[in-house]
């Protein structure tokens, strides 16, 4: 792909990317408020976005085996817990920005977890076998991760319903 059109495709991607999450958050909203048909439409919009995101990520080549599309995801993980975000709390810091060094706290930790439960997943399946694993349950607050039910998050202190998946 050429210079420009690889540029243009990355910022696509990102875009789009931002777009889905956001009308995602957006359909939450719309949900607590009561409006049941305009939180299926920020959805139903979410996911044209992340068709987009996907026909823009297979044009650039990041879309892979589950082998290398966990490497990826490990790559990922790592940065964001020993570059990125020690970068950024420490910015938060400097500046007293409180909310957000909360934020970039609780996103380092539970990346920190993606990372190790990728890294799990990745050996299973270069030895050619799948993860075997309870219901992973998430902390609505923090994100924090893990496999099997947890009835207070270690990270930021939520005691009550997590996600699950």
């Amino acid at each position: 792909m050429k210079q420009m059109t690889e540029r243009a495709s990355k910022d696509a991607f990102a875009g789009e990317s931002m777009a889905h999450m956001k009308y995602l958050i957006y359909s939450e909203i719309a949900e607590k408020e009561g409006y049941r048909n305009a939180a299926r439409l920020f959805r139903a919009i979410a996911y044209a976005e992340f068709v987009h995101a996907k026909n823009h990520a297979k044009n650039l080549g990041i879309i892979g085996s589950t082998t290398e599309n966990l490497s990826s995801s490990i790559e990922g993980e790592t940065f964001e817990v020993e570059e990125m975000y020690p970068v950024y709390l420490e910015t938060a810091r400097l500046q007293d920005e409180r909310q957000a060094e909360k934020a970039f706290h609780f996103a380092m930790e539970a990346e920190k977890i993606h990372a190790d439960m990728y890294r799990e997943a990745k050996d299973k399946v270069d030895g050619g076998e799948d993860i075997e694993t309870e219901e992973i349950y998430i902390c609505p607050i923090c994100g924090y991760t893990h496999a099997g039910a947890v009835d207070t998050c270690p990270v930021c202190g939520y005691k009550g319903e997590f996600k699950t998946f």
